[in-house]
C-alpha cells in the first residue's frame, strides 16, 4: 500500500499515461467516472443532498485530513475555499513531479460535474503553485465573484505577495475543466 502523499505522484503519472493512451477525452472520462461518479460518490451525495452544508461536511473533514492550509467562508449565498498550501501539489513540486501538462485541472474534472449535478456553478483560479481558491453558488444565482479580500478577508489567498504565477488559470461560473481562461 502507497501512502497518501505517493500516491500524489502516481495519480499524476496516472493523468499522463491516459492522456498518451486516449488523449484529453480520456483524461476527462477518468476525472467524471473514477473521480466523480466513484471515489467522490460520498461527496456527491452530501452536496447534493445538504447544499452548502454538505459543502461544509465533505471539505471539512477532507482538506483537515489531506493536511491542507486553507480557509474556509460560508455565507448564505456562498461557499468559499481559499487553499494556501495544497499538500497534494505541495508534494509535486517538492519532489519535482511533473508528467501531466496540468495537475491543478484534475480538481475542476470531477468538482465541476459534481457542482454541476447539485445545482451549483464555480468561480476558481489556481496558480500552478499549490494555491486557488473556489467560490460556489446556486446555478441561479447571478453573483460575479468576489473582488480579492472582499469575501473572505485576510484569508483571501489572492492577497498573498506569492499568488500572482505567469500561467494562472481561471474559471467563471463554470463547472468544465476545459472553461479556463489564462489570466496574465
Amino acid at each position: 500500500m502507497i501512502g497518501c502523499y505517493d500516491f500524489c505522484g502516481h495519480y499524476e503519472w496516472t493523468f499522463e499515461w491516459l492522456n498518451q493512451l486516449g488523449g484529453h477525452a480520456l483524461v476527462r472520462a477518468y476525472w467524471d467516472e473514477a473521480i466523480h461518479q466513484d471515489s467522490q460518490s460520498h461527496a456527491s451525495m452530501l452536496i447534493r443532498e445538504k447544499g452548502f452544508e454538505g459543502m461544509k461536511e465533505y471539505w471539512g473533514t477532507t482538506l483537515a485530513d489531506e493536511g491542507a492550509l486553507y480557509e474556509r467562508t460560508v455565507t448564505e449565498d456562498v461557499f468559499r475555499i481559499d487553499m494556501h498550501e495544497c499538500p497534494s501539489k505541495g508534494f509535486l513540486l517538492r519532489n519535482g513531479l511533473e508528467q501531466y501538462r496540468d495537475y491543478c485541472d484534475h480538481c475542476m474534472g470531477w468538482i465541476g460535474p459534481l457542482i454541476k449535478d447539485a445545482g451549483f456553478v464555480v468561480d476558481h483560479e489556481h496558480n500552478h503553485c499549490g494555491q486557488c481558491w473556489w467560490e460556489m453558488r446556486r446555478n441561479a444565482d447571478p453573483a460575479p465573484a468576489s473582488e480579492p479580500g472582499a469575501l473572505s478577508g485576510q484569508h483571501d489567498v489572492r492577497l498573498r505577495p506569492d499568488w500572482k504565477s505567469p500561467h494562472t488559470d481561471h474559471y467563471e461560473r463554470s463547472t468544465d475543466p476545459d472553461d479556463k481562461k489564462a489570466v496574465s
